[in-house]
Formats: C-alpha cells, structure tokens, sequence
C-alpha cells in the first residue's frame, strides 16, 4: 500500500526534473554576446611573430604599466599630486596583475617544459619589482601630500615583498625611519670602536 501511494509522488518528481533540464538546455539559455573586439594584426614582414601589433598600446602590459609610470613622473614634476597619485594606483594593479599571472602561468608549466617556466618566472619577478617602484613612488607622492598615514602600509608593503636588505627595501625602511614610524636604523652603522678581548 506504502509502494502505491508513493508512486504518484516519485513521477511528480521526475517530470518536474525533466521539465527543469529542458528549460535549462542549451537551446532554451540566453546567449549573451561577446564585446566586440579588433581583430588581432599579424606582422605580415614576420609571419612566425603571432602576437598582436597593439599589444604596445594595451593597458595591461609591461608597456602599458610604464607608460602609467611616466605619466605619473611627468604629473609630479608639475606637482599635480592628485594625477600623479591615481596614475601610479593603476600601474601597481597592471604590475600586480601582471605578476600575479605570471607567477600562476609560472606554476602551471614548471615541471612540463622548465624553458618556459624559467621566462615566465622571470616576467612573475620583473613585474613584481616595477609594482613595487610604483608602490613606492605613491608613497613618495603620499609623504609629498603630507598624508604619512597613506604611505606607510605601502612603504610595509614594499620591504615585505623585497625584503629589507634589498636596495628598495633599504629605502622603504628610511622613509619609514623619517617618518617617525620606526626607531632603529637600518642598516646600522657599524661600531667602528670596538674593543678587542685581550
């Protein structure tokens, strides 16, 4: 009697199933379209050299975050500090991107061809080093804006990701020794004084 009864409910069921995957197929989704995009351009004189001609123009390129940079550097020369602030922001999220890719890419080929680990490595490590020049220039323009509370995460930032006893880590240390955020100096000055044990 308990079989029967369930019977109905059991098909209830299943034709709701069934009703569910048919408004869920394909034929029946929405297709939402694709951006337009400019076709690729091939360099016709090197037919081997695939990339796109505009990659020189793309935002998020090494080209693309240098060219931030400069437009920063050109902003603190007229001290148009506001600029110079946001165009340095973007170049540490291109960098960041960049190396954050890099380093995934990096990890994804390491052990299946070490060629291309090794140069991919090296783009996770020289993107890495542009976003912390960048990183350490907006700390600059904060200290410029009087707005030290702004620049010493970043300056933290900096000597976590280099290291203290690398040359802009070094440097982030000093800002941060100016600042009154930290003591001790570093490096310190070696004790030219000391007495020897007899």
């Amino acid at each position: 009697m308990k079989f029967a009864a369930t019977v109905p409910l059991i098909c209830s069921t299943l034709l709701s199933a069934i009703a569910s995957i048919h408004w869920l197929s394909p034929a029946n989704a929405q297709v939402q379209p694709l951006p337009a995009s400019s076709p690729s351009e091939i360099n016709p004189e090197d037919p081997n050299n695939l990339r796109p001609a505009a990659e020189a123009s793309s935002l998020l390129s090494i080209k693309g975050g240098q060219r931030l940079m400069s437009e920063a550097s050109s902003a603190v020369s007229s001290q148009n500090y506001p600029l110079a602030s946001n165009k340095l922001k973007e170049a540490r999220i291109v960098f960041n991107q960049l190396s954050n890719s890099y380093q995934q890419l990096f990890s994804s080929f390491s052990g299946i061809d070490n060629r291309v680990a090794d140069t991919l490595r090296k783009k996770a490590l020289e993107t890495a080093q542009m976003r912390d020049e960048a990183t350490y220039q907006l700390a600059l323009v904060h200290r410029a804006q009087n707005q030290p509370e702004l620049a010493f995460p970043l300056l933290v930032q900096i000597i976590k990701s280099q290291n203290p006893t690398r040359e802009l880590g070094k440097k982030a240390y000093q800002q941060l020794f100016e600042l009154g955020f930290v003591d001790s100096p570093f490096p310190r000055a070696k004790n030219t004084n000391s007495s020897s044990r007899k």
